[in-house]
C-alpha cells in the first residue's frame, strides 16, 4: 500500500462549507463575522504590505486574541483568498447586453483593472497564487468572456485574446502599482524616485548607452510626470491590443 505523502493540496476556501456558513456555529466571538475580518484585512494590507500580515497582527487591530479570528477561517490563506475577492468586488461591471460597443467595455474593465492592481499592490502577487473562484473574481471573469465573445473572434482565439489583453493589464499594473509603493517607502514622490532611479542608473556605463540610446523613446512617449508617461503607455498598448483583434476578426472572415 503506497502511502500519500504531505498534506493534501489546498484547493480554495470558496470550496469548504464553511465559507458558505460564514463560522463554525455557535460560540463565536461577539462582535467580529468574516465581512468585518476581511474589511480589516484589506486594510492592513494597503497600509503595511503583503510581508507583514500575519493572524497576530490581525487580531491586533481588531482588538481581539488570534484565536478568536481562527472561529472564522482555518488558516492565513482562506484571509487572503477572502481578501483578493473583496478587492475584485470593487472593480464597476458593465453590462455587456446594454448594447455599448464591445470596444469601449473592454476598455474600461482594462483600466478598472489596472486601477485595482495599483491601488492594492498585495494584490498581484495573491492572483497568482489562489484559483480565484469567489463570486467576485468570477463575476469579472463571466463579464470579461461574455464581452470577447461579442468581438466575433472565432471561439478557439477567445482565451488567447483575453490572455493578451488582460495579462498586459496585469503585468502594466502590477509594474506600476510596486513602483509607487516603492516610492512610498522611501518617502519619496513617483517622480521623484524616478530621477532619482535614473541617476543612479547612468552611473553605470553599461546602463548609461542604453538610457542614451533610448533618450529619443523616452522623449517621444510624452508627459512632464510618471504618471502621465504610464497613461500614455497604457493607452496606446491597449488601442494596439483592441486593433489586433479587429485586425484578427477580419482575417477570419475573409475567404
Amino acid at each position: 500500500m503506497v502511502r500519500a505523502a504531505g498534506r493534501a493540496a489546498r484547493t480554495s476556501v470558496w470550496l469548504e462549507d464553511r465559507a458558505r456558513r460564514g463560522g463554525r456555529g455557535g460560540g463565536q466571538p461577539s462582535g467580529l463575522d468574516r465581512d468585518r475580518i476581511t474589511e480589516v484585512t484589506v486594510r492592513l494590507l494597503d497600509a503595511e504590505g503583503l510581508a507583514k500580515f500575519s493572524m497576530r497582527r490581525l487580531a491586533a487591530e481588531l482588538n481581539v486574541t488570534a484565536m478568536s479570528v481562527y472561529w472564522y477561517v482555518d488558516t492565513k490563506d482562506d484571509l487572503l483568498e477572502l481578501a483578493l475577492d473583496a478587492a475584485f468586488g470593487e472593480l464597476a461591471l458593465p453590462d455587456p447586453e446594454n448594447g455599448e460597443d464591445w470596444r469601449d467595455q473592454l476598455r474600461a474593465l482594462a483600466r478598472g483593472y489596472r486601477a485595482l492592481l495599483v491601488r492594492h499592490p498585495w494584490l498581484s502577487p495573491l492572483i497568482g497564487t489562489y484559483v480565484n473562484i469567489g463570486p467576485n473574481s468570477l463575476a469579472f471573469s463571466r463579464v470579461v468572456q461574455r464581452i470577447i465573445r461579442r468581438t466575433g473572434l472565432p471561439t478557439h482565439g477567445l482565451v488567447a485574446a483575453i490572455s493578451a489583453v488582460f495579462q498586459f493589464v496585469y503585468g502594466f499594473g502590477t509594474i506600476e502599482g510596486h513602483f509607487i509603493a516603492r516610492s512610498a517607502v522611501f518617502g519619496m514622490t513617483p517622480d521623484g524616485y524616478f530621477h532619482h532611479a535614473m541617476s543612479v542608473v547612468t552611473q553605470s556605463p553599461e546602463a548609461a548607452d542604453m538610457v542614451q540610446g533610448s533618450a529619443d523613446l523616452m522623449a517621444a512617449r510624452g508627459g512632464d510626470t510618471v504618471e502621465e508617461m504610464w497613461e500614455r503607455d497604457f493607452e496606446f498598448a491597449l488601442d494596439l491590443l483592441v486593433a489586433g483583434i479587429e485586425a484578427m476578426v477580419e482575417k477570419s472572415q475573409s475567404p
